[in-house]
């Protein structure tokens, strides 16, 4: 089972930029799955952000579409999200996890996830 650490989150100003890190204890690809970001907003459920697979191919959420971008670093069994042009209610926790293809569900357990607070 992967375990992942994020990283990388803090207080920013909106029309800021972050950059999110998720350090996987081994890859997060394989046949069935895909690297991917959640969030999870105070009091509402957690909530698919964006994937990528092995081959490169990304999903956005319509809500970060333009602002976010996903990558990642396969040697590292790192992925990041760069978030670009805050909005206020990007205000969440942000976690990485693996996502199974077919389904566009997690699997295994979540880390602690990065707290991502953006005010105006």
């Amino acid at each position: 089972q992967v375990q992942q650490v994020e990283s990388g989150g803090g207080l920013v100003q909106t029309g800021g930029s972050l950059r999110l890190s998720c350090a996987a204890s081994r890859s997060i690809f394989s046949i069935n799955t895909m690297g991917g970001w959640y969030r999870q907003a105070p009091g509402k459920e957690r909530e698919l952000v964006t994937t990528i697979s092995n081959g490169g191919r990304t999903y956005y959420a319509d809500s970060v579409k333009g602002r976010f971008t996903i990558s990642r670093d396969n040697a590292k069994n790192t992925l990041y999200l760069q978030m670009n042009s805050l909005k206020p209610e990007d205000t969440a926790m942000y976690y990485c996890a693996a996502v199974r293809i077919s389904t566009m569900t997690p699997v295994g357990s979540w880390g602690q996830g990065t707290q991502v607070t953006v005010f105006s």
